[in-house]
């Protein structure tokens, strides 16, 4: 591919590349031109451009690594061949370094010979320029990966506090990356998750990050109302629309025109409100109890849900539509079990907050009070632990430490989790199959104990299992109560 005529070779000097039968050879392959001095050469480079230069030591008007030295600025491109008729190391090492030249050669030479030199010459160049090119272009690509990764530390840190939601963890970074890309829209938002999670302040979040965040944010509870109290808090009533009705009522989706409305526990609500629902975000327009006229408004529906609506639309329970078109963006808040690295973030920020409210100077956890916080699974999620570093704060002494002590009794009794990596890692020591297999039920039976703090029903169902199944387990493979065989609770 290297061996054609596009390329120009320069053979300078009076001795052996003065050779026209290697210049015949070499004619075959490429564009070459003969010259005997460095005038020559210095004129002839100045209109055609070389692409190997091979030249000889001694020269008419000079030395051959005087010239090569001059070319090496001169035509950068070309690779420099130097002929020394006695190619001594000091000779060769010299020529090197002062010319830079690819190769020294020694003649007499067989026009096979240069011909190979002049062809490994090109092939080095073509390589040069791919290894340049290629180092520019990673070197480009390396400077975009650490642009992108600096983009991304600076994320981070912007949502390590999405509003009131502080965090650490990657799977909340997730959820909110995704709340704040579904802040600057106008769809409807469905977030799920279980009590405690912080539902509502991620909807205030949302809201404060969306365009609207200068209009009025309003939160409804819909569990436990009776329908026509909830239809007359949304869409409002005219005096005399319902028994009771003594005065005229906006409504909520009214005077909220322009801003955010919350639906909490959303799951809640009857078939009859989920179908004035549905058709409010579907044309906009608000019909109070009791009048026969409609109003627009432009309000953006946010709503919540502690159970999963996917499942209660599966369940008959929960209308297909409506669930569609709530749904704009769906967000699940992880529970605070599944990352318990949030915990440690959570509970400094927690006790700043209220040494504030009691007017307190906590330096501090203690490590095994912190170690207690993170084993336990806080069923109430964020809500439980705010509620008991609460409590903590107001009854530890001014300038002492948290210690297991001030703890509740539920969270002081907690007993480390085993981390579920672990389960995985069994150990390859030359048992067979089924040791393994029984190693590996044993790890797994006690992960879901300690899980659920020793509830074999809850465990059993973690594990896919009957109770009696894992009762069975049990004793099969002497493991206790707690997650620990029988032996160490003696």
């Amino acid at each position: 591919m290297l061996s054609t005529p596009e390329f120009c070779i320069f053979l300078v000097g009076t001795g052996a590349l003065a050779d026209r039968a290697l210049q015949k050879h070499l004619q075959t392959q490429y564009a070459v031109h003969r010259m005997s001095d460095a005038a020559d050469v210095e004129r002839v480079a100045a209109q055609t451009r070389p692409d190997v230069i091979v030249c000889e030591q001694q020269l008419a008007d000079g030395r051959g690594v005087d010239l090569l030295h001059h070319l090496r600025f001169a035509q950068p491109h070309a690779v420099r061949v130097l002929a020394l008729q006695s190619a001594r190391r000091e000779e060769m090492a010299r020529a090197i370094n002062d010319a830079a030249v690819y190769q020294v050669i020694s003649p007499p030479f067989e026009p096979e010979q240069l011909a190979l030199v002049i062809k490994r010459a090109l092939e080095s160049r073509e390589l040069s320029r791919i290894h340049r090119y290629l180092s520019r272009e990673l070197k480009f690509a390396d400077d975009v990966i650490r642009h992108e990764n600096d983009s991304m530390v600076r994320a981070l840190q912007e949502t390590y506090q999405f509003d009131k939601l502080v965090f650490i963890s990657d799977k909340m970074a997730e959820v909110c990356n995704l709340a704040r890309k579904a802040a600057v829209t106008d769809l409807p938002v469905l977030i799920e998750g279980e009590t405690g999670t912080g539902k509502e302040l991620m909807a205030k979040a949302i809201h404060m990050f969306s365009n609207r965040h200068k209009e009025a944010f309003v939160a409804q509870n819909c569990g436990a109302i009776a329908d026509q109290l909830l239809l007359s808090e949304l869409f409002g009533h005219k005096r005399g629309g319902f028994t009771g009705a003594i005065s005229d009522r906006l409504g909520l989706f009214v005077a909220s025109d322009k801003g955010t409305v919350f639906l909490d526990e959303i799951a809640d609500i009857s078939p009859l409100v989920q179908v004035s629902l549905l058709r409010f975000l579907e044309d906009g327009e608000v019909k109070a109890i009791g009048s026969d006229r409609t109003k627009a408004t432009n309000v953006r529906i946010i709503a919540a849900s502690n159970r999963p609506i996917r499942q209660l639309v599966e369940e008959g329970k929960f209308r297909r539509d409506l669930y569609y078109r709530l749904k704009g963006f769906e967000i699940v808040i992880p529970p605070l079990r599944d990352r318990p690295e949030d915990i440690p973030v959570l509970i400094d920020y927690l006790i700043k907050k209220y040494c504030q409210v009691f007017s307190r100077k906590i330096p501090g956890v203690a490590s095994q009070a912190q170690q207690k916080l993170r084993s336990y699974a806080f069923p109430g999620n964020v809500r439980e632990l705010e509620n008991e570093i609460r409590r903590t704060v107001a009854v530890v002494q001014n300038g002492e430490f948290i210690t297991v002590q001030h703890l509740s009794a539920d969270i002081a009794r907690a007993r480390p989790r085993h981390d579920r990596t672990q389960v995985q890692s069994v150990a390859l020591d030359g048992r067979s199959l089924k040791d393994r297999v029984e190693q590996l039920e044993v790890a797994l039976v006690r992960a879901a104990l300690d899980l659920h703090r020793g509830n074999h029903t809850r465990a059993a169902e973690e594990l896919g299992l009957s109770r009696v199944g894992l009762s069975n387990k049990l004793k099969r493979y002497d493991v206790g109560r707690a997650g620990e065989p029988e032996a160490a609770r003696t």
